[in-house]
């Protein structure tokens, strides 16, 4: 996972003039990318840079943004086609249903993670041998069994 350097990039950005731009390879290097990641997102619609004699890629200002905004969406989860959807459309409802759709499911994989960190600090709280004769191991486990299982505890199998 590449994380962005918020510094470097507004150093870059208070040194890059108006008009000056970027090649692939410089573009990329800031980023600690490869070129060919670059040129994927264009062919999935993400980056449109413009072009140089000789159909050279330039990127300015806004690609730098560009960017660090899918670097930061693909950080949060999202798959590139979603992440091109957010960004090229106008219509807020829409990049909101997409948000709220990502937002939901890191919500629930966060509960998930919860509940596999207190499983694992119930079994490490544990003295005992066998770690299912554990009592704090043992009430851990008991929510995962529910209720009444038919055939034990006295109920009709």
């Amino acid at each position: 996972m590449v994380s962005l350097d918020m510094r470097a990039m507004l150093r870059l950005n208070v040194d890059m003039k108006s008009s000056a731009t970027l090649s692939i390879g410089e573009l990329a290097g800031h980023f600690g990318l490869a070129t060919h990641v670059l040129r994927h997102w264009e062919t999935m619609g993400l980056l449109s840079p413009a072009r140089a004699a000789g159909g050279r890629r330039r990127y300015g200002r806004s690609d730098l943004y560009r960017v660090a905004s899918i670097l930061l969406a693909k950080e949060a989860g999202l798959a590139l086609a979603d992440i091109r959807d957010m960004l090229a459309t106008t219509d807020i409802g829409r990049r909101r249903e997409i948000q709220r759709r990502h937002r939901d499911a890191l919500v629930r994989k966060i509960a998930e993670m919860r509940a596999a960190v207190e499983f694992l600090e119930g079994g490490l709280a544990c003295d005992y041998e066998d770690i299912t004769e554990c009592p704090n191991y043992r009430s851990l486990v008991a929510g995962r069994i529910g209720g009444n299982v038919p055939g034990l505890n006295g109920s009709p199998g």
